[in-house]
C-alpha cells in the first residue's frame, strides 16, 4: 500500500472514530404514575432524556444506572469460567421502551422489547397544538411557564422553561419555546418533574446490557415497521415471551448444565420467562389510551 492511500485510509478511520463519538445533554426526570387503572398506587422511576445535536433519546434510567454493576460481573464471569445468575441483583426497568426524536424534523423512533432476537420499532411524526398561557411559577431552579394540550386521550398541563434552549421534553413530549420541566395528565396518572442534568461525554446509544446481548445473538440495531405490525408482533410476545428463542434450543440443548452452575439452560429460560411476564403484568395503565387527539404533520 502507498503512502497516499495509507493516509487517506487513516483519515477515513479517524473520521469515522471522531463521528462516533457524541456528547449529550442527560436530564434527569423523575416518573410518578399509577402502574394500574383506577388505582391509588403511586410507583416512581427515575427516566433520563439524553439530547445531543442530532437527536435525543428517552429512556428508563434503570438499565443505563446499573451498567457499572453489569460490567463488573460479566468480566468475573469471564475471568473465573463459572455461570452467575446476574438477573438476582439486577433490577429490571419499570418500562423497557425508548423514544427518539430525529433533529430538527422531530420524527419519532419508538422501540420497545418485544423480540428475543432483534430490535423493533415504528415511526411516529406528531404535532402537539400548545395552547401557552401567561401563568409562570418557580420548579427547582427554573422559572417556568405553563402551557396545555391533549395527547393520547387524555389532558396534559406542562410548565417550560427558556432558560434551558431545547425544544423538547419527556417521553414524545416537545414543541415548546424551551425545555419541559414538568408535564401531568390531569388525573395524575404520569408524572414527570426535571430533578438534575449532567453532561455525557462519549454519549452511546446502547447500554452495556444491551451490547452484551449481542454475545446472544440479539440484533440491537432498530428495524423499522408499520405501528400494526409492532403492535402485532408485541401481542405474540407477550404470550410466549421465549417462543422464540425456544425454537432455536433442542431439547439437549434445555437439559445442558450452565458453566460453573447447577442450573440448567431450560431451568434459566423458564427463570427469565416468569421475570419477563411479570414485567409486562405490572402496569395495564398505557399513556396513550387512545391516539385520536394527536394531530398529524
Amino acid at each position: 500500500m502507498n503512502i497516499k492511500k495509507l493516509v487517506s485510509l487513516s483519515f477515513i478511520l479517524l473520521m469515522g472514530l471522531l463521528s462516533a463519538q457524541e456528547n449529550a445533554n442527560r436530564f434527569f426526570y423523575e416518573l410518578s404514575f399509577k402502574p394500574k387503572k383506577d388505582s391509588a398506587k403511586i410507583d416512581k422511576v427515575m427516566t433520563i432524556l439524553d439530547i445531543t445535536k442530532t437527536k435525543s433519546q428517552y429512556e428508563d434510567f434503570t438499565g443505563p444506572a446499573q451498567d457499572s454493576i453489569l460490567k463488573v460481573k460479566v468480566e468475573g464471569m469471564q475471568k473465573s469460567g463459572i455461570f452467575e445468575d446476574v438477573t438476582k441483583s439486577i433490577k429490571m426497568p419499570k418500562f423497557s421502551y425508548k423514544i427518539q426524536k430525529a433533529y430538527p424534523d422531530m420524527k419519532i423512533l419508538v422501540s420497545d422489547m418485544i423480540s428475543n432476537r432483534n430490535a423493533f420499532g415504528y415511526e411516529d411524526q406528531v404535532k402537539f397544538d400548545w395552547k401557552i398561557s401567561n401563568d409562570k411559577q418557580k420548579i427547582g431552579a427554573y422559572n417556568t411557564q405553563k402551557a396545555t394540550t391533549d395527547f393520547g386521550g387524555r389532558k396534559w398541563t406542562a410548565w417550560f422553561s427558556t432558560d434551558l434552549p431545547f425544544q423538547d421534553g419527556p417521553y414524545k413530549f416537545y414543541g415548546l419555546p424551551g425545555l419541559i420541566v414538568k408535564i401531568e395528565d390531569a388525573d395524575k396518572n404520569y408524572s414527570w418533574e426535571l430533578k438534575g442534568n449532567k453532561q455525557i461525554k462519549d454519549w452511546k446509544e446502547l447500554t452495556y446490557g444491551e451490547e452484551m446481548r449481542r454475545t446472544m445473538g440479539y440484533n440491537p440495531k432498530v428495524t423499522v415497521i408499520s405501528k400494526d405490525k409492532f403492535d402485532a408482533t408485541a401481542k405474540v410476545f407477550r404470550q410466549d415471551p421465549f417462543g422464540e428463542f425456544r425454537q432455536y434450543m433442542t431439547p439437549e440443548a434445555m437439559k445442558m448444565t450452565m458453566p460453573g452452575s447447577q442450573m440448567t439452560m431450560g431451568e434459566f429460560i423458564k427463570n427469565q420467562e416468569k421475570l419477563v411476564k411479570d414485567f409486562l403484568a405490572a402496569n395495564d395503565n398505557p399513556i396513550e389510551i387512545t391516539d385520536a387527539p394527536t394531530k398529524k404533520k
